[in-house]
């Protein structure tokens, strides 16, 4: 209880008592006897009474203080800026300016732009950048370190980065607000890249929260040896018992597998805290020790303690999610009941965890029911469509992302370019790449590898390796893109030289590099180049190959006619061979029209995947083909009495920025007559040209004009004719088939291209083909 005698006229005293004051009505008591006495006007007493008063969080009591004071100084002003943190800080850095003489000094500028936290403080936090430099500030470690964390927030690294090489004079929490703003962006290279230059410099002592906030990059990049040097610089310098170092030594072991090191650490802290408690669960969940994570949680529950968001998401099976649909509806159960489900990384956790569960309308019930979204939850659903396949409920979400006025970061980038490769949005993709230049994103490797194969999988082929030439550092994912996406386009001997120079480049490949590479031989014809590389695969590099490399040779050999060497390879795999191999041959037997060896392939697949309607149709095709028109009915009366039914074929075009799609016969467009008008129109422009109807493969029991009508409403010949009439003549086409091209619509597409100069471009099930001058880049070899 403060003494209500009457002290003496000494400011001194005033400031000793507000010292000691341990509760808001302490200063009360304090400032009406400061009013009594006739120091209401004297700054240092009204300061360190406002200074305590954010101490006990009485924001609005501060505020009446300061505007009742008659000529606040700027040390005021700055103990205001500092205390509110918001957006009365920077109305206050305004008033400052604005309305008194006083100039801001370097604790000025730090406060206001720590203050400017929000997503719609972005551009004020520029304009203090500007002012702090006019002023001289630009410099200045304390307004440097809050720039750099101001920039880190608004995900503008590069940024962070330009005003933390022009600091000379750096101190430990500088260092580590770089090394935690990069670990927190996700550019985990970045983050030990400087705590490496850190050590380097000398003279700068890292601490324990230096260990603590490099750790968790460490384990994220799983880099084991680093992170055991840290520990070992931790126990030289002190503060390997330090509870947070601990805590990211376990994240780390856990991460790279190491769960008994993890384990021991654990034990080694007398008293765990919550936080450590967190990361053994999440250690345990995310190396599949499922049964000990809940038993770690129940354990924790047992001791009283009220766990956290942080303990849910270590506790959901993200990362081994498959067979756990049980648990993780009663961890959405405790959540629900015990109100951690309103927690954004909570319902963000659980609806990955549902996506990849595959069950899919969970997750969307559940993001649509969270209170607040954050963008961790909105990358969750729209990467959770794209890895269904549901890449039109992608777009469209990101869509509504952007009306919502979130700000995507690279995460949202790289999961939104992978749906418009999907579906092959080439426009949608182009604005999502002008959206990572005005965001800087380039230089995120993830993103820049996400272009790549956005532009290679939607045709343009040239812009892809354009962009993969200007990338200063590639990894695997990287290569594995650009060969992969000379493959799609053919280019054959271009995925085997940047397969080679992969090699040399000191990039090791992968298991999907070898399959890139085997699948671009494939669709070039390079047999001897992939056998060779399908050697070297095992003997050199000591891959096992899979059961997709297999059949990429199986697909080498089969489609460069090589059907019985095919089947010899099958025989001698040194494992069973399943429905890819079988699936490879028989393909190769519709393309070279061997009904018994398709015979022997299909009977194995019936085997192996009697439900998989696509086989039965492969090996109708080989028979009608070969004109054996009653075995062809055959197979299509079992398809009938299994009540399979056939994937149809669509066709998509995008005009304008809007996709539209057509059915083979399709006649619901409102532009259907003008589009049939056009393709009568081509027809008897073709015929003059030399084309003939391919009509093999259609039904035998209809008259051969019936057959040349059916195969001329193909959806790939409805596509084009509508984008001849809605696009500028010249311009180039562009379609999507969701099934390999017919050999008709294929012959066909070459005679349009040259009776209408104009370039197609057609991706199918397969790859794609550019057809130009009536020629297709494929060779006729697809």
């Amino acid at each position: 209880m403060i003494s209500t005698c009457t002290p003496p006229r000494n400011p001194n005293f005033f400031l000793s008592l507000l010292k000691r004051a341990s509760a808001l009505c302490h200063l009360t008591q304090t400032h009406a006897q400061i009013i009594v006495h006739g120091l209401q006007n004297e700054l240092a007493t009204i300061t360190k009474l406002t200074h305590k008063l954010f101490d006990f969080h009485a924001m609005r009591y501060a505020q009446d203080l300061f505007l009742s004071t008659p000529k606040p100084d700027l040390f005021l002003f700055n103990v205001l800026i500092k205390g509110f943190s918001d957006h009365n800080s920077i109305s206050l850095y305004t008033h400052l300016r604005k309305g008194t003489q006083l100039k801001p000094d370097n604790f000025t500028y730090a406060f206001a732009i720590s203050a400017s936290s929000e997503p719609l403080d972005e551009k004020f936090g520029l304009l203090l950048h500007g002012h702090a430099i006019i002023d001289g500030y630009g410099s200045d470690l304390f307004v440097g370190s809050a720039l750099v964390d101001f920039y880190f927030k608004f995900s503008r690294a590069d940024s962070a980065q330009k005003v933390f090489d022009k600091i000379l004079m750096r101190d430990t929490v500088l260092w580590n607000t770089m090394i935690s703003g990069f670990m927190k962006n996700s550019c985990f290279e970045d983050s030990l890249r400087i705590f490496g230059d850190m050590i380097k410099v000398g003279g700068i002592r890292p601490d324990s929260t230096t260990a603590a906030v490099v750790l968790p990059a460490v384990a994220e990049l799983q880099e084991l040896r680093m992170g055991m040097e840290i520990q070992c610089l931790a126990v030289k310098v002190g503060f390997h018992s330090n509870v947070h170092v601990l805590t990211g030594l376990i994240s780390l072991y856990s991460k790279c597998g190491d769960i008994d090191a993890a384990r021991l650490l654990f034990r080694d802290i007398g008293r765990p805290d919550l936080v450590a408690f967190n990361a053994m669960i999440s250690g345990y969940t995310s190396n599949g020790e499922t049964e000990s994570s809940v038993r770690l949680f129940k354990e924790l529950l047992s001791y009283g303690e009220k766990v956290n968001s942080s303990t849910i998401v270590g506790l959901i099976p993200v990362f081994s999610p498959f067979g756990h649909l049980n648990l993780t509806q009663c961890i959405h159960g405790f959540c629900t009941k015990s109100g951690i489900l309103s927690h954004s990384s909570v319902s963000t956790a659980l609806t990955t965890v549902y996506s990849r569960l595959n069950e899919i309308k969970c997750a969307r019930q559940l993001f649509d029911e969270s209170p607040e979204k954050s963008l961790a939850s909105w990358n969750a659903m729209i990467s959770g469509y794209t890895q269904n396949g549901l890449t039109e409920e992608a777009i469209s979400l990101f869509q509504h992302m952007q009306m919502s006025e979130i700000s995507p970061n690279p995460v949202t980038v790289t999961s939104i370019l992978s749906a418009c490769a999907q579906l092959g949005a080439l426009s949608l993709g182009k604005w999502v790449h002008g959206l990572v230049k005005d965001k800087s994103f380039e230089s995120n490797i993830f993103v820049s590898t996400a272009l790549i194969d956005m532009y290679a999988k939607c045709g343009s082929i040239v812009e892809a390796q354009q962009l993969f030439d200007l990338m200063p550092e590639k990894n695997e994912v990287t290569w594995n893109a650009m060969i992969s996406g000379y493959g799609l386009h053919g280019q054959g001997q271009e995925a085997i030289r940047l397969f080679s120079e992969m090699l040399h480049s000191g990039v090791s490949p992968t298991g999907v590099s070898f399959l890139s590479v085997l699948y671009a031989c494939s669709h070039a014809g390079l047999v001897r180049e992939g056998e060779e590389i399908f050697h070297s695969m095992a003997h050199d590099h000591h891959f096992e190959p899979l059961s997709e490399h297999y059949a990429c040779m199986v697909d080498i050999l089969g489609r460069a006619g090589q059907l019985e060497k095919a089947l010899q390879f099958i025989n001698e795999m040194p494992v069973q061979p399943g429905s890819a191999e079988w699936g490879a041959l028989l393909g190769a037997c519709m393309i070279h029209k061997d009904t018994d060896l398709a015979r022997v392939a299909s009977d194995k697949l019936f085997e192996l995947d009697p439900e998989n309607v696509g086989y039965y149709v492969l090996l109708s095709n080989v028979y009608s083909s070969g004109r054996n028109y009653r075995q062809a009915a055959s197979v299509r009366q079992v398809v009938k009495m299994r009540n399979l039914t056939k994937t149809p074929g669509c066709t998509l075009i995008e005009v304008d920025e809007t996709p539209q799609v057509f059915t083979s016969g399709d006649r619901s467009h409102p532009q259907a007559a003008a589009i049939y008008a056009m393709l009568e129109k081509l027809t008897r422009k073709m015929k003059e040209a030399g084309y003939q109807a391919e009509t093999e493969t259609a039904l035998h029991d209809v008259e051969e004009e019936e057959k040349e009508l059916m195969v001329n409403v193909h959806s790939e010949k409805l596509a084009i004719a509508f984008g001849l009439i809605a696009t500028k003549p010249g311009s180039e086409i562009r379609i999507i088939k969701n099934l390999r091209v017919c050999l008709d619509c294929h012959t066909a597409t070459k005679f349009i291209s040259k009776v209408t100069e104009r370039v197609i471009v057609v991706r199918d099930a397969n790859r794609f083909h550019h057809f130009k001058d009536g020629v297709c880049s494929c060779a006729d070899y697809w």
